[in-house]
């Protein structure tokens, strides 16, 4: 039997840390991996483990298998299960359930959304349970990517290379 590692950190400025169970409270840290990791208060650059729980924290990137936002900003957040409350990301992506609570998120993707409250640019999902404002439909994003992509194309005609 493997004993288990873990690891307790307060207040610290830290480059790489990586344990199967870590606890970071107010600090900095470039990059977290580990299997289960409790943030509270910590801006980090790359989180990756099995199961995140991150609380009053910012982060760029977030993946893992369980992961919970609580009051937090996340990028780019991707995984199995997606838990966001009262938190920011531009980004969530999820390969199963995401439950979203009094939350903004830009581009939303998963196989089930549940959702109370929020706020979305794009919601892509095969079931959505709840209240979701949305700015973009299929029909207006596939009528604005149109546009877009006309825009593009007209001015590649001006700027050809020769």
């Amino acid at each position: 039997m493997m004993p288990r590692e873990e690891r307790e950190i307060e207040k610290k400025d830290i480059e790489f840390i990586e344990g199967e169970f870590v606890n970071i409270k107010q600090s900095t840290i470039r990059a977290v991996e580990g299997g289960h990791i409790e943030l509270q208060q910590v801006g980090a650059l790359s989180i990756d483990g099995e199961k995140l729980e991150v609380t009053q924290g910012a982060s760029v990137i977030l993946r893992g298998n369980d992961i919970s936002l609580n009051q937090s900003m996340s990028a780019v957040t991707a995984g199995e299960n997606v838990s966001i409350n009262f938190s920011l990301s531009p980004m969530s992506i999820s390969r199963g359930h995401t439950a979203v609570n009094r939350s903004a998120v830009g581009f939303l993707a998963a196989k089930d959304v549940k959702s109370e409250n929020t706020s979305a640019l794009l919601v892509v999902a095969n079931k959505v349970e709840g209240s979701v404002t949305t700015l973009l439909d299929w029909r207006s994003a596939l009528a604005l990517g149109a546009v877009f992509g006309g825009i593009w194309g007209f001015l590649s005609l001006f700027f050809k290379r020769r």
